[in-house]
């Protein structure tokens, strides 16, 4: 049967179960696609296209792939716009297929933006359809590598998605993710390096969650007696409730590392930026990396030794070498608890604060109260609702907090909690976001009133502008640049009602729970709903070590 492009790629995503496909017109692929009866979830622009899709994935470990499409080609507009979305899910390692227009065989070099040069650089793969019973091909290819490695973007670009070819020449069939199984032998040096330790550190990434590993990872840190420390993506990998749990940040988790004689990593590149920790004084640690990716091994600071392998075959690998012994070391658990009491004790008594504006410590704390953290997810947004949730913010659940931060983009957290409400419809869904964030997903708000989607945004409104200007930190890191209009000028919860929104103009801190059960209430009716909290400047959250 003759199928053109367009229409091959509708049904083998259909075949692969994707249940919508993220866009913003004009891209020509999706005609075909509404017509084959795939959904077609429209952004309201391209770079949100991109990121509600990736935001899937990550939200999946992985398990479900994000698919979105925006225009490409000769007219470019749709991928420059995108490209920032494509930039950070490379950045932070997140599987998700990207569709575009490419230009057409025969007219290339005539625009002086190079499309294929420039997704090339922040892709996994960029792959050109240039005939059109590749089409199966291709789709195996950008499957295999979503589903294989470490994760990334792949891109397709399509020239020509009118092109035909027989669909019965090449039938799809979907390909398996293939993983790499640990060295017994470096397994064992590794088992036999953690035994010998004084002061070992667990050190978690995002791989665990990627590998669906968190059970394996918590019967390790048990076993081992290892207080564990997690980077800001894996938040929440390890219940942060529990006696073992240190923390994402903060003076309690820099004096663990700091102290520690090796530092055990699980799924993380060590590869300190702004928002994650470096080693301390590295080159007198042991520093053991077990990892998907050679590449970051001997990065930025010496590898003691490394295991190379998928890291839930890797903590199963760990867990049979140390056998029936258990931890010659004294239990780490009071220790950890007693580190911990001390260092958040500013934080939970600004949690506790009656103060006007209200402390935004005090908006968490009722956040925490209020949700039902083993059944939700929160988000924070660039800046400091990012640092002060990351430190305060107590995580239960694997993915019950999605953190975020390399290279992000402010509004990021829009289609973040988006994406988490598409994937678990019967949970609450938070995003916490401040003043400057805000404007980047104002335009986008249509899309949860068109789609019925009941999440809430809560906007911590302390009139700072990320602390540009005077207030924050005496004088301000921009002085010339603050000098945005503040909530006595500018009523953003009269303007988002208007756009069909529940919302809530909070000065009162004892009406923060309320708001958020009539926040909550609005969403299983299926409405969105955002909290504008009239809040304090208060930056203060925990240091990352480094």
């Amino acid at each position: 049967m003759t199928i053109d492009v367009a229409t091959g790629i509708a049904r083998i995503l259909k075949q692969e179960n994707v249940p919508w496909v993220s866009t913003f017109p004009v891209s020509k692929v999706n005609n075909s696609f509404g017509r084959e009866g795939l959904k077609l979830l429209m952004m309201r622009d391209d770079r949100y296209a991109v990121s509600v899709a990736d935001a899937y994935s990550r939200i999946n470990n992985g398990n479900k792939i994000g698919v979105c499409t925006f225009s490409g080609g000769i007219n470019a507009a749709g991928a420059q716009v995108a490209y920032s979305g494509i930039a950070q899910a490379y950045e932070d390692g997140s599987p998700v297929l990207c569709i575009v227009d490419a230009v057409a065989a025969g007219t290339t070099q005539n625009t002086r933006f190079d499309q294929e040069a420039s997704l090339k650089g922040v892709s996994k793969w960029y792959g050109y359809i240039d005939k059109p019973e590749r089409v199966p091909e291709f789709m195996r290819r950008a499957y295999t590598m979503l589903r294989t490695g470490r994760p990334g973007p792949v891109v397709l670009a399509i020239p020509n998605a009118a092109a035909t070819y027989d669909e019965t020449a090449d039938l799809y069939v979907s390909p398996k993710g293939w993983k790499s199984l640990p060295d017994p032998a470096d397994v064992k040096i590794a088992a036999d390096a953690l035994s010998a330790a004084k002061n070992p550190v667990l050190f978690v990434g995002e791989g665990v969650l990627y590998a669906n590993a968190t059970d394996e990872l918590r019967e390790f840190a048990e076993k081992a007696n290892l207080p564990v420390v997690t980077t800001l993506k894996a938040k929440g990998a390890f219940p942060e409730n529990h006696p073992l749990s240190v923390g994402t940040r903060g003076d309690h988790v820099v004096k663990y590392l700091t102290d520690a004689d090796l530092i055990f990593a699980i799924g993380a590149s060590i590869s300190p930026g702004r928002f994650g920790h470096g080693i301390p004084d590295a080159v007198s640690k042991k520093i053991i990396q077990c990892n998907i990716d050679e590449f970051d091994v001997n990065r930025v600071y010496e590898t003691t030794h490394a295991i190379i392998g998928d890291a839930k075959d890797t903590l199963q690998s760990l867990l049979a070498e140390l056998g029936d012994n258990s931890s010659n070391r004294a239990d780490v658990t009071d220790a950890v608890q007693a580190e911990k009491e001390s260092a958040t004790k500013v934080y939970r008594e600004a949690m506790a604060s009656d103060k006007t504006p209200i402390n935004p410590y005090r908006v968490y704390s009722e956040l925490m109260k209020t949700l039902d953290r083993n059944n939700s997810f929160v988000t924070h947004e660039s800046g400091n609702t990012r640092d002060q949730l990351s430190t305060s913010y107590e995580t239960l659940i694997p993915r019950g907090f999605l953190g975020w931060g390399n290279v992000s983009s402010l509004g990021f957290s829009f289609p973040v909690v988006t994406a988490a409400k598409l994937a678990h419809p019967d949970r609450q869904c938070v995003a916490v976001i401040g003043d400057a964030a805000l404007s980047y997903m104002l335009g986008n708000f249509e899309v949860l009133t068109r789609l019925e989607l009941g999440l809430t945004i809560v906007h911590i409104n302390n009139g700072g502008f990320s602390g540009y200007g005077p207030g924050f930190w005496g004088e301000g890191h921009d002085p010339f640049t603050f000098d945005v209009l503040g909530p006595e000028a500018i009523n953003m919860t009269a303007a988002i009602e208007n756009i069909g929104w529940q919302t809530e103009r909070v000065t009162d801190p004892s009406e923060v729970a309320p708001a958020l059960e009539r926040a909550f209430a609005a969403n299983k009716s299926n409405k969105p709903a955002y909290i504008e909290i009239i809040a304090s400047q208060y930056p203060i959250y925990g240091n990352w070590a480094g």
